[in-house]
């Protein structure tokens, strides 16, 4: 996690009394990873989060993947997904491995109920709209071109102001900060591309002071149920600790540049176990007088690409548009498309926005990917004979 947070009242060492005006105790709670033995919070409710009236089950549809066979470069042109409902029901799963699942989602009606990934860390990108990630930590207020990192085991609901869309990362441990940027005592180190500064904490609001009959949607990779508490989940009077939700703004990542073209790891934002993050955000050129700005060929031989383009002039890609998920699978050589090598030379800059994550097992496809696939994508390579 970024950094210590403190919010709200808390006692003055942990599992102490600390008491209401009312004289009763209020109900404190170990937000924990890794059991005992990783980041965690202590969360201070007003009554135990424990109270559970009903657990039912959640039929919830299964995820279907199948291999990427024959094996071979891909383009989804996710803007041609009809989606819409809330930030869970409009997810529609694409591409995934036993590490990570990557969802769209078209998000334009507020949750009406509350959800819990039991199952690892999730990554939102906000590549539009605006809106509330609403948690006992407290409201984190989300626009286009934020990340949200949500730590496993957070009770949230996203409810939005304007239609929202979203890439979704399940991933099944945590989203961290990569490991080269973090000093020894792992504050953020001076070449890194973002300060502690730059991430956005939730705001902790008023504790909801509410019992009655409250849904919480609980998933852990397959297994789901519905839970009815008693006690509402908002009911928390302060907290501090280092797992919490959190927001980190494109606008706000500082490039790395050089004299050559600088690799993918550059531009790392966050890892996960079997995946790495980055993001290509506007930045100047390489200097050297004879470079060349566009990525040089490239065989992934380890890890399948996929890269989701967000906004901008995509140089060094054709026939991409806003939304454009592509798949570079590992076997299959990938780079700039005939012409752009030469149409790149000269330019200083760049104005486009992308984010990318590698996965360092293959990558399986849903059948809805299948469904908006631009199934010549691996021949946009072929350079045309020229016209006589």
């Amino acid at each position: 996690m970024p950094s210590y947070v403190r919010a709200g009242d808390l006692p003055a060492k942990r599992h102490i009394q600390f008491r209401r005006p009312d004289g009763g105790l209020y109900a404190e709670e170990l937000f924990s990873t890794k059991g005992f033995e990783s980041v965690y919070s202590l969360l201070y409710h007003l009554r135990p989060p424990t109270a559970t009236l009903e657990v039912r089950e959640w039929k919830r549809p299964a995820i279907r993947l199948r291999a990427n066979d024959p094996l071979r470069n891909r383009h989804f042109k996710t803007a041609q997904i009809s989606s819409g409902g809330d930030a869970i029901q409009s997810r529609t799963p694409l591409l995934g491995n036993s590490d990570i699942l990557i969802s769209v989602a078209g998000i334009d009606t507020p949750m009406e109920y509350f959800y819990r990934n039991v199952g690892g860390d999730e990554l939102l990108f906000i590549h539009s709209g605006e809106g509330t990630l609403h948690t006992p930590f407290g409201d984190l207020a989300y626009r286009a071109h934020d990340y949200l990192v949500v730590p496993t085991g957070t009770t949230y609901r996203i409810i939005p102001s304007t239609l929202t869309r979203m890439l979704v990362h399940e991933s099944i441990g945590m989203v961290r900060i990569p490991r080269k940027y973090r000093n020894e005592f792992g504050q953020l180190e001076e070449a890194a591309p973002y300060y502690e500064r730059d991430f956005r904490a939730p705001i902790l609001r008023a504790p909801v002071d509410a019992r009655g009959e409250f849904e919480i949607r609980v998933t852990n990779n397959g297994r789901h149920a519905v839970y009815i508490v008693q006690n509402h989940p908002c009911d928390i009077v302060g907290w501090d600790g280092y797992c919490y939700p959190y927001a980190f703004n494109l606008e706000e990542f500082a490039p790395i540049t050089g004299k050559l073209h600088q690799p993918p790891p550059a531009h790392a934002t966050f890892d996960a176990p079997g995946a790495a993050f980055c993001a290509f955000v506007p930045r100047m050129f390489d200097y050297h007088p004879l470079a060349i700005p566009v990525p040089y060929n490239h065989s992934s031989v380890d890890c399948d690409e996929v890269l989701y383009y967000v906004s901008g002039n995509f140089m060094s890609r054709r026939g991409v548009e806003e939304g454009s998920i592509t798949l570079h699978a590992a076997g299959a050589p990938h780079g700039p498309q005939p012409g752009a090598v030469e149409a790149s030379l000269g330019k200083t800059s760049t104005d486009e926005i992308a984010v990318m994550v590698d996965t360092f097992k293959p990558l399986q496809l849903a059948q809805q990917a299948l469904e908006v696939e631009d199934a010549n994508y691996f021949r946009s390579w072929v350079e045309e004979p020229a016209k006589a």
